[in-house]
């Protein structure tokens, strides 16, 4: 017997892989080759590709499509009906199956409601995707982006809130809410003491 949960309108393709823990709920659609980890939520009306790599405690918001050559590391967030792509110029009169472009999703990353993903990028650990932003190139590590096309607003903590440093320079913060040091040099953002995040 399966240790995952399946609402009963979702389908489950044979072959996917589904760890300890997950929730897969209404109208979502798995695919064979999917292979996703422990404690997992699929909200209403998302889709799993089958070339598709998802770690543990991802939660994947309603109307989500994860599409194939989609890597979803650890503890990554996506907010409701955001988009992923994996072709950067489709028409539909022109076969590009073999054209797909990766997306690297790393430990952490929030992408916000609305937010579009164009293929062929990797968000960086924690990064922090705006709302509505189209992100169409590498994220740096705790990077928050924003706009149309997303532009680097400022930096954002492993918590969930704004790092009061510039986007350019240098300077060390401390977050009062799990002891985390963080520096910023050379236009890196860097942890260079970890607390604990509230679920260890």
């Amino acid at each position: 017997m399966a240790d995952y949960k399946v609402h009963e309108t979702a389908i489950v393709d044979e072959g996917a892989t589904i760890g300890a823990d997950s929730r897969v709920w209404h109208w979502v659609h798995v695919c064979g080759g999917a292979r996703i980890g422990e404690n997992c939520s699929f909200g209403q009306n998302c889709f799993v590709g089958n070339r598709v790599v998802i770690g543990n405690n991802v939660k994947v918001q309603n109307n989500v499509s994860v599409y194939d050559d989609v890597i979803l590391e650890d503890d990554v967030f996506c907010g409701p009906s955001m988009v992923f792509t994996n072709v950067y110029n489709p028409r539909a009169a022109v076969p590009r199956k073999d054209e797909y472009r990766p997306t690297h999703v790393k430990w952490g990353v929030t992408i916000g409601a609305n937010a579009t993903i164009v293929c062929g990028i990797t968000l960086h650990e924690h990064a922090f995707i705006a709302a509505g932003a189209v992100v169409t190139k590498d994220v740096p590590d705790f990077a928050l982006m924003g706009g149309v096309p997303a532009k680097q607003l400022g930096w954002m903590s492993r918590y969930g809130e704004r790092i009061p440093l510039p986007v350019e320079g240098e300077g060390e913060y401390r977050c009062p809410h799990l002891n985390d040091l963080y520096r910023l040099e050379g236009g890196q953002m860097k942890l260079v003491e970890a607390g604990c995040l509230p679920s260890q």
